[in-house]
């Protein structure tokens, strides 16, 4: 059985983990409400360009372009939205184990596919898979601005605009609530709920374009497609301080069940040894007798 003093030093060494791992799970609701924060004020500016672009699709007659544009299928790209770092629960892992499943199921070759990382575990993943990366991107803020993601994003468009993606597809956890994120997996590219969006939305408002309907087109679908790669980051920030917040609270909660433990056993040893203690001190007192 361990000495009271081995019992007693497990107790601090616990008591300062969950000082520690309270402490990050308050800082990780700090950063989770403002990134939800940033993801809501994101909102009205996505839904504002993807209506102007759905008015210019369903409308123009004469503007086309290859993002609205199905074609045959030669290879997939798959942009893989992770965190940095761990101590944020399954949180990689469902988002890994989803992209893996698809590759197995959709590809017979590393010919067929190529993947698009943000995040240092999705990079250290595919590493470690042999998987085949295009693009990738480590070190994104807790609370990131579009310029930190505008050019992987714009690289990533290029991609498919150069013919060396046919289609894209972005995996990510979707923010449900603060306990609750869903892996989500959107195809982005080619953008093709464009014509479902015009058919749901009523628009009260007339555009003029200047020079035409095809240029501005040609200049915004990009732009489009980018809005849609941030908006998913914002989104996994969003899910990525929820679940370190989920994780930490686990940590805190099952260290203080373990304190609780450790302080009953300490006082069960120290009892025992103050009831030995009294009976041999009866026993010797006896002996003198």
């Amino acid at each position: 059985m361990a000495s009271l003093r081995d019992i007693q030093s497990r107790i601090n060494s616990t008591k300062k983990t969950r000082k520690i791992t309270s402490a990050m799970q308050m800082v990780s609701a700090s950063k989770m409400a403002k990134a939800e924060q940033n993801t809501k004020a994101f909102e009205p500016y996505s839904k504002k360009i993807q209506e102007v672009v759905a008015h210019i699709a369903s409308s123009a007659t004469d503007a086309t372009h290859p993002m609205l544009e199905k074609r045959e299928v030669k290879k997939t790209g798959y942009m893989v939205i992770t965190a940095d770092k761990g101590l944020v629960g399954a949180y990689n892992s469902n988002i890994l184990k989803s992209l893996y499943h698809k590759i197995q199921e959709r590809h017979q070759s590393k010919e067929d596919y190529t993947i698009i990382t943000i995040g240092r575990k999705g990079y250290e993943f595919c590493k470690k898979m042999d998987l085949p990366i295009a693009q990738s991107i480590i070190g994104i803020g807790d609370q990131p601005d579009f310029a930190d993601i505008k050019q992987i994003a714009s690289e990533t468009v290029q991609l498919y605009a150069d013919e060396e993606i046919d289609e894209l597809y972005i995996l990510y956890n979707h923010y449900v609530s603060a306990i609750s994120q869903q892996v989500t997996t959107t195809k982005l590219l080619p953008i093709t709920d464009i014509e479902e969006h015009s058919n749901n939305t009523s628009f009260h408002d007339e555009y003029e374009y200047e020079p035409n309907e095809q240029q501005i087109l040609e200049v915004l679908l990009p732009q489009y497609a980018e809005s849609l790669i941030y908006g998913a980051i914002l989104d996994g920030k969003a899910s990525e301080h929820a679940a370190s917040m989920t994780a930490m609270k686990s940590a805190t909660d099952n260290a203080g069940e373990l304190i609780d433990k450790l302080t009953l056993t300490y006082n069960r040893v120290r009892q025992a040894a103050i009831t030995q203690e009294i009976t041999e001190i009866s026993g010797g007192v006896a002996a003198l007798e």
